[in-house]
């Protein structure tokens, strides 16, 4: 059949990381050269490359591939050569597509080269096989691929091949992450802006106020890579998602986080997010960036409400106070018809459901600031200026309640271990009943499921008696932290996110004794950053003419 050469000549090369490793004969020069001089030897003009250089063959949404697509939807293109079927796709259906339809219909003309298929010459019978087996290959090298990239993630070595911000390859070890000296102190500038309150949109202000560049913009200047899809025309406009997905990347605080996403299959190409118990974590793999006190400040800071106001700070108790009858986060109320100084903090709870399911809890957050402000303060000053003797009083306070805990504790994790060993005994004989006959599969698939299930459940409180454990053996070194930070904060001048961190882990806010009362205050339980005192008596909040009530230690 005589070329036509009025039209376009596509010549396709493609090579994926896969194809690169089965050597030079795939190459995309290799590529060339052998179309080129196809081409030329059987008269074929007015040849166009395309090429597309790093792409998977089920991946439909390759930048060239596309481009020539469209030129033989718009009738450009005359014939279309590649190597071979694998080149065009590996994914058996949008090949057989192609070939079937889509080039017979725009009358083009498909020409694979090793192959020997040339639709000029009618339809060849195995081009549909070869695709299959190149779908077929397409599908055990993803398994291959990902076999391996979860032995590398389950050995604590990262999957993911984008480098985070703020970090950068060492020279002597490609796999090792060390800071970036140019972007480290932007990530540990975020995290601190964070932790004094600062909203995402503030922290996005002052990046750009200070002409600090983007992650994007940042990294097409130093690799000449646009991954990130960098905005040139605003180098300086950072977004608020960039801000919130560092501030919550463990790998800042030097852990490598892996499998937090996966996809269902080679041909689906969106992440989906992991269930928390299929995600690893492997704590000090690398050199942090931030300390892991300032990282869970933030987390801990982001717990509450993160919705920052109009100036982008964000409340600094979020996350800290709560109702004490229902247990629900306790928010803050302002706006332009509040005054300042009338700010106050109500019961979630009772926002969202109702007088029947809690009542208001409603306390100022000027009368909030003073209390716990003047708690600290005698709190610090006493540990500060009695080391010792705080020390012994706070030991002793926890010590009885910490023993019967832990006794507890010790009881109900030998009893669990015992209860999971007694279903792996039961699961295998379960399991030789079937193979002997003795049960049928759909009787051995309903009692192993409930019996699978329930030592799921066991292994999971197993690690929270495990966990609860290891509180418990590091209530003398909280108490020891707890007087260092005392010496270390000799003059708490004002309630601020990081002295919440240092000092409190929650406050609890109960009703007024007499409810609606403007001259009765709320009882506040606060417990500290040690166990010890955490079953201190609740403490009366004031009124803005009585003195402070004594808490009790």
């Amino acid at each position: 059949m005589k070329p036509n050469n009025d039209l376009i000549t596509a010549l396709y090369c493609r090579l994926s990381q896969e194809d690169a490793r089965e050597g030079e004969s795939l190459s995309i020069e290799n590529q060339k050269k052998m179309l080129s001089e196809y081409a030329e030897r059987n008269g074929f003009r007015n040849c166009q490359f395309y090429v597309d250089d790093g792409f998977s063959g089920v991946n439909k949404n390759r930048p060239e591939y596309v481009r020539m697509l469209k030129d033989v939807e718009d009738g450009l293109v005359g014939t279309v050569i590649v190597k071979d079927q694998s080149r065009l796709g590996r994914d058996h259906l949008e090949t057989d597509r192609l070939m079937e339809l889509v080039f017979p219909a725009y009358d083009v003309r498909f020409i694979a080269v090793t192959d020997g298929v040339d639709s000029a010459n009618g339809i060849n019978e195995m081009s549909g096989v070869k695709n299959l087996f190149n779908d077929m290959y397409a599908r055990d090298t993803s398994k291959k691929i990902r076999a391996v990239f979860k032995a590398k993630g389950e050995r604590g070595e990262r999957v993911g091949t984008a480098i985070p911000y703020g970090y950068m390859k060492s020279p002597d070890d490609s796999k090792q992450l060390i800071p970036d000296p140019v972007t480290a102190p932007v990530v540990r500038q975020i995290y601190e802006l964070c932790a004094e309150g600062k909203g995402t949109r503030a922290i996005c202000r002052y990046l750009e106020e200070h002409q600090i560049e983007t992650p994007g913009i940042y990294e097409f200047n130093q690799r000449g890579k646009t991954c990130k899809q960098p905005k040139f025309d605003t180098p300086y406009l950072w977004t608020q998602s960039t801000i919130r997905d560092m501030l919550s990347n463990r790998i800042y605080c030097g852990d490598t986080v892996n499998f937090q996403t996966y996809s269902k299959s080679n041909k689906l190409k969106k992440r989906i997010k992991n269930d928390p118990e299929n995600i690893l974590i492997f704590e000090n793999t690398h050199e942090a960036i931030v300390s892991r006190e300032l990282f869970n400040l933030v987390q801990k800071h982001y717990e509450g409400r993160k919705r920052p106001d109009r100036q982008g700070d964000t409340d600094k108790y979020a996350g800290y106070i709560y109702c004490a009858d229902c247990g629900s986060k306790m928010y803050l109320h302002r706006g332009k018809g509040i005054k300042p100084e009338n700010n106050y903090y109500q019961c979630g709870g009772y926002q969202t459901k109702g007088g029947r399911y809690c009542t208001v809890h409603r306390i100022k957050a000027n009368v909030l600031d003073s209390l716990v402000l003047k708690q600290l303060r005698d709190m610090t000053s006493y540990a500060r200026e009695n080391p010792e003797e705080f020390y012994e009083i706070a030991a002793r306070n926890g010590r009885e309640t910490a023993e019967l805990e832990k006794k507890e504790s010790e009881k109900k994790r030998i009893k669990t271990e015992s209860r999971i060993k007694e279903l792996d005994n039961i699961l295998s004989c379960l399991y030789e009943d079937k193979a002997l006959g003795k049960i049928t599969p759909e009787r051995y698939d309903k009692l192993s499921v409930g019996y699978e299930k329930e030592q799921t459940e066991l292994v999971s409180e197993l690690a929270d008696f495990t966990a609860k454990l290891e509180d418990i053996n590091h209530r003398d070194e909280c108490i020891l932290e707890f007087i260092e930070n005392a010496k270390a904060n000799l003059e708490i001048k004002e309630i601020t996110p990081k002295i919440l961190k240092t000092f409190i882990t929650r406050i609890e806010v109960y009703e007024k004794p007499e409810k609606y009362s403007r001259t009765c205050g709320n009882l506040l339980l606060i417990p500290y950053t040690f166990p010890s005192l955490n079953k201190s008596e609740p403490m009366l909040s004031p009124t803005a003419d009585k003195p402070f009530a004594k808490a009790a230690c």
